[in-house]
């Protein structure tokens, strides 16, 4: 498939959650790499900047926020697409996504198919 070359940093501490949209995307033809909380998706995308970063909000360890404000900080990261997907859906918090750099906002519980058309419009399908 067209999409073999992209890779999606997917960071996520639910495990069904990861399984799920990892899945769908592996299935799509992209390559994800899983991170469990905040610091460790920080080092993933550091050792080897992805396409595109899902990112939760509410992470252990470093919260989604802080880790998006060092993405965009760091030059190898900073153009990177980020999309929100996250348990805060109040209007605050996706304006706040938007401030913070997110390309792409979606509220859990989401449907997959909703992350894999999300996914592809901010890399291409």
């Amino acid at each position: 498939m067209a999409d073999a070359h992209r890779t999606v940093l997917l960071v996520e501490d639910n495990e069904d959650n990861r399984i799920v949209y990892s899945t769908i995307l592996r299935h799509h033809g992209f390559r994800t790499v899983e991170a469990v909380d905040g610091e460790d998706g920080l080092q993933k995308a550091s050792e080897a900047p992805p396409d595109l970063v899902i990112l939760d909000i509410s992470l252990p360890r470093m919260d989604g926020w802080t880790v998006a404000q060092r993405l965009r900080g760091t030059p190898a990261t900073a153009a990177v697409p980020m999309l929100a997907l996250t348990a805060h859906a109040s209007p605050g918090d996706r304006e706040r996504a938007k401030r913070e750099g997110f390309n792409g906002y979606l509220a859990k519980p989401c449907d997959p198919a909703a992350v894999l058309s999300e996914v592809r419009r901010l890399i291409g399908a």
